[in-house]
């Protein structure tokens, strides 16, 4: 073969050639060097602080100043459009979805009104706007404690360390009205000046240490999981000062909070139909997405509701946090490789399922309050309606436990089944222990059930006065709300923020 000099002289274009070949070369070099010197600056400068200010500052635009895209991802939080097979993000009147939960609830703020909540950003507005609150222009009448609020907003952590844990869940609503304004955000799970996520919530530390562990010695991927917890769970308000308390000394199964209720003689209320002392499921997610396949392989709640996203040189936790449903490309699609729409249609396939045994298991309950409800008015005495009650008790407690859970055909197919079939099987037990104590009594006939078949007849049975209720909350949403955020706006005008 030629040298490279003796074929440049029989043919000079070659050189010419190799001479534009190589300046090509090197400025695509040089415009690669420039391309990662500014994703790097880029990179330095999204995670610059703007802007310097307490770790408990509630305000989300002002942790926005120091992390743009976090905050603007976390915004769009605040669109309910999204609607999936079941629910979405949408707010949904699931009273008027389904009548018989009116009966599971008589006697219980539920019964008045659930509506499916909307999401993050619409937290405290959707306390400030469900009847179940109570009367804040009317203290005496029925006014939930100020626990309530545990989970709406960053100014709860604020409020427990100014005025302390306890004094927190002594107050009430109306007396927290005026302090708790600002939606879920970031004070919520970040340190303010590392950014690493922490917990904010005592109740989720406490249960911990009643276990004998330490949350300050979990990975960063479990952590991932265990700031949703915080809030994402099952719990009950504990004693006369309502002490927020997750019920999770016995283990984290059904049965295992079941025995914890048990065994303190707890409900939370009397139902008003068949007399059975009652538990009310908060929304157990965790505790149930620990027994399902996800959880077993290592993913995250964030892993699927807050999956990275990449913007220019920036890779960074994508804080719209939503059902997966709406972002399957960035969510399941990075782990499988099935088509979009397929496994769409596989999460269908399980919530309908569940679903159909679900509402069974509700109607089923319906009845059996109706029928015990019938037995007492016709003299039933209460050694003749315990084991009865007791049946009751569990079935709702088993259908609660699933109902109440966001996504509990997902994250646990075959455990919310189970527990389903568990409950269904005691709600019949119960109409055919009642059956029993009426046949003793003489009573051989079928027991006659009332229309109940829309929200409106529902509530009537029960006896709710829902003209009434719903006039004080018009009244409540003009007078008072208006009120208590001009007396937010002037306190936060006093947080100090200061400029780097």
């Amino acid at each position: 073969m030629k040298p490279i000099g003796e074929i440049i002289k029989e043919k000079p274009w070659v050189g010419w050639v190799l001479f534009f070949g190589t300046m090509v070369i090197v400025f695509l070099l040089g415009l690669l060097a420039s391309t990662i010197v500014e994703r790097r600056a880029e990179a330095v400068f999204a995670y610059t602080p703007q802007v310097e200010h307490e770790q408990w500052e509630p305000r989300l635009e002002v942790w926005g100043m120091n992390f743009p895209r976090q905050y603007e991802t976390y915004l769009q939080t605040a669109d309910t459009t999204f609607e999936s097979k079941y629910y979405g993000a949408r707010k949904i009147d699931m009273l008027a979805e389904y009548p018989e939960l009116v009966l599971l609830w008589a006697g219980y703020a539920f019964s008045m009104d659930y509506r499916q909540g909307r999401g993050h950003m619409h937290a405290v507005d959707d306390v400030r706007q469900t009847l179940r609150i109570g009367s804040p222009l009317k203290p005496e009448e029925n006014m939930q404690p100020g626990t309530c609020w545990t989970c709406k907003s960053p100014d709860v952590p604020r409020l427990m360390k100014e005025m302390g844990i306890a004094e927190f869940y002594a107050s009430t609503v109306s007396e927290l009205g005026p302090e708790v304004v600002n939606p879920i955000g970031c004070a919520d799970c970040h340190d303010a000046k590392t950014m690493q996520l922490q917990i904010t919530r005592p109740g989720l530390i406490e249960a911990f240490q009643r276990q004998g562990k330490d949350v300050a010695k979990a990975t960063h991927q479990e952590m991932r999981s265990l700031v949703c917890a915080q809030c994402h769970v099952e719990y009950y308000f504990k004693g006369e000062g309502k002490y927020l308390t997750f019920p999770w000394d016995k283990g984290f199964s059904m049965e295992d909070m079941e025995a914890y209720y048990d065994e303190i003689n707890f409900s939370d209320w009397t139902h008003k139909l068949s007399r059975a002392p009652m538990i009310k499921a908060q929304h157990p997610d965790y505790e149930i997405f620990r027994f399902g396949v996800h959880y077993d392989r290592g993913v995250s709640c964030a892993d699927c509701h807050m999956p990275y996203k990449s913007q220019g040189g920036v890779k960074f936790t994508n804080h719209h946090i939503q059902s997966p449903l709406n972002d399957v490309a960035n969510t399941c699609g990075v782990c499988h490789r099935e088509d979009a729409a397929k496994m769409v249609q596989n999460v269908y396939q399980r919530q309908d399922a569940l679903h159909q045994t679900r509402t069974l298991l509700e109607e089923t309950l319906a009845k059996a309050h109706i029928e015990a409800k019938y037995a007492w008015d016709n003299g039933a005495k209460e050694s003749q309606m315990m084991r009865a009650l007791k049946l009751i008790r569990g079935a709702q407690w088993r259908w609660d436990y699933v109902a109440a859970s966001h996504g509990a055909s997902f994250h646990a197919p075959f455990e919310s089944a189970r527990v389903i079939g568990l409950g269904l099987e005691m709600a019949q037990e119960a109409r055919i222990e009642i059956t029993r104590v009426m046949a003793g009594m003489g009573y051989a006939d079928p027991i006659p059930m009332p229309d109940i078949s829309t929200k409106a007849k529902a509530q009537e049975f029960i006896g709710l006065d829902m003209k009434t209720l719903n006039a004080k909350k018009k009244v409540f949403l003009e007078t008072a709300v208006p009120q208590w955020l001009k007396e937010a706006q002037e306190r936060e005008a006093q947080y100090p923020t200061k400029n780097i």
